[in-house]
């Protein structure tokens, strides 16, 4: 059993998507623009997924009533696989000019004029994505949603119909295509939406959560590492601290409070001023917190300083 990409499930989920006539026009725009072969009298579309090959005659038929010839192949290089191929013979350059992919019988540019109305620009993305777009499975890699154009002029296009929505994509040169991506799970997470795929955008959505809550968990165990480290650090310089007092006949000079936090310092090396706080206060009649314990190690700082000063 052939398991499906997650890329593929959503383009699927997106064919289930019923357009208005408007949104059709602008899908078949992007979906020949970039992914049919245009000869003199013929348009070839050429697709390895049944639904989007359904999707994309359908609307061939509503919007221009044209007959159009379809052609299965079996592919045998690593696994056999249907090919859908779509012939399209009759209004070719109506249908071009119609799209607004030609003019005058020659090519021209994506225009974003074309596609003013936000459910049109919304229609145009979604057909680029269903021929050309990917988006990673977030389960199994980082977040990742791309766009791979043949010239850096439709990959500009595509990317400023995204800064259109206030979404930030960038354009990479990657072989001799242009890629426009994005790596924002946010964003990702919102075209998904945008393209009405509800149940890939769960799938999506609930990965996120999973991989946010891991992350955080990962996080606070590493500061938790990281504070540990650092109270073992200061328990080692205090308890050095607390020799060099008794070495030299220092403890003394301190107060009955002082030298009862600075023994039991010594007796609880690795405890954090919270911990040692806890014990003082359940061990001894002297009540203290943190910021108390503090203090006393502040005192002892100072007078070793004092002595060392003096010597």
């Amino acid at each position: 059993m052939i398991t499906l990409t997650f890329s593929t499930r959503l383009k699927e989920e997106m064919t289930e998507y019923n357009s208005n006539l408007m949104e059709k026009r602008a899908e078949l725009s992007a979906i020949l623009r970039y992914d049919a072969k245009i000869e003199k009298d013929k348009i070839t579309l050429t697709s390895e997924n049944a639904k989007i090959a359904r999707r994309i005659y359908s609307y061939l038929k509503e919007v221009f009533g044209i007959n159009i010839k379809i052609i299965v192949r079996n592919q045998k290089r690593f696994r056999i696989k249907q090919i859908y191929i779509l012939e399209i013979k009759e209004k070719v350059n109506y249908i071009l000019e119609s799209l607004y992919i030609y003019e005058n019988g020659k090519k021209i540019k994506a225009n974003e004029n074309y596609f003013e109305a936000f459910e049109e620009k919304v229609s145009y993305l979604r057909g680029t994505f269903l021929t050309i777009g990917s988006i990673n499975d977030p389960s199994t890699s980082g977040y990742h949603l791309e766009f791979v154009f043949l010239t850096k002029t439709d990959a500009e296009f595509i990317k400023n119909i995204l800064k259109s929505f206030k979404i930030e994509a960038k354009v990479l040169k990657r072989s001799n295509r242009y890629m426009t991506y994005i790596k924002s799970a946010e964003v990702i997470s919102d075209i998904i939406k945008m393209f009405h795929a509800v149940n890939s955008l769960f799938y999506f959505e609930d990965i996120r959560i999973y991989r946010d809550h891991k992350n955080m968990v990962n996080r606070l165990n590493n500061c938790e590492i990281a504070n540990q480290e650092k109270t073992t650090q200061t328990g080692i310089k205090q308890i050095e601290s607390i020799k060099f007092m008794k070495e030299n006949d220092l403890m003394s000079l301190l107060d009955d409070h002082t030298q009862i936090v600075l023994e039991y310092r010594y007796k609880y090396p690795e405890s954090s001023y919270a911990e040692l706080a806890e014990i003082i206060s359940l061990e001894t009649d002297y009540k203290i917190g943190k910021s108390g314990i503090n203090h006393h190690f502040i005192k002892m700082k100072k007078l070793i300083e004092q002595y060392k000063d003096k010597c």
